[in-house]
């Protein structure tokens, strides 16, 4: 946990293959937690072809049943199975944007300084702008991709950052603009 946050979380992402895999996992974790997800990373990326969203769009009931077997990941089959429905809106998505990260970053356009990260009982568990990613990636045909799931989404991919104020890695982010009161 140390590493990942000392070295991934809150970072900006900007790439494709890593966003994908980022919001998958964040799915997976509903109503597990984080550490549970995190240790069974590398087991997620074997099963899932690397997050290739191109071969994870074309599983068929016969992989799905393989994926329900696999005791290295979440064998939730709602889980799986919005994981391959997502990754055929993801592939909307980029076709229509032209990449994944062009239309993510559109909800923050920059990373934004949350304010109440000095503590973590300040943080928000969501904002507006989670809450208009959430309806949009709905509306699009995403699964487990609720408000709450896109507001540690934005957190881990850096589009807010939400290091406290003597963490220091909330300096090592690049300038980012605060969050609208």
């Amino acid at each position: 946990m140390i590493r990942y946050h000392d070295r991934e979380w809150g970072r900006p992402v900007r790439d494709d293959r890593k966003l994908f895999e980022l919001l998958i996992l964040e799915g997976a974790q509903a109503g597990l937690s984080w550490e549970t997800i995190l240790n069974k990373r590398e087991n997620y990326r074997a099963a899932f072809d690397g997050f290739d969203a191109r071969k994870i769009a074309r599983y068929d009931s016969r992989r799905v049943r393989k994926l329900l077997a696999n005791p290295g990941i979440v064998r939730n089959r709602l889980k799986i199975a919005a994981t391959v429905s997502n990754a055929k809106a993801f592939l909307a998505i980029q076709k229509e944007f032209g990449s994944f990260a062009k239309y993510i970053w559109q909800f923050t356009k920059q990373p934004v300084s949350g304010k109440k990260s000095a503590r973590r009982r300040g943080v928000p568990a969501r904002t507006p702008e989670s809450d208009a990613m959430s309806e949009d990636l709905k509306n699009r045909g995403f699964r487990f991709v609720g408000s709450t799931i896109c507001y540690a989404f934005m957190q881990a991919t850096g589009m807010v950052n939400d290091h406290a104020h003597d963490c220091f890695c909330r300096n090592q982010a690049p300038k980012t603009r605060s969050a609208a009161a």
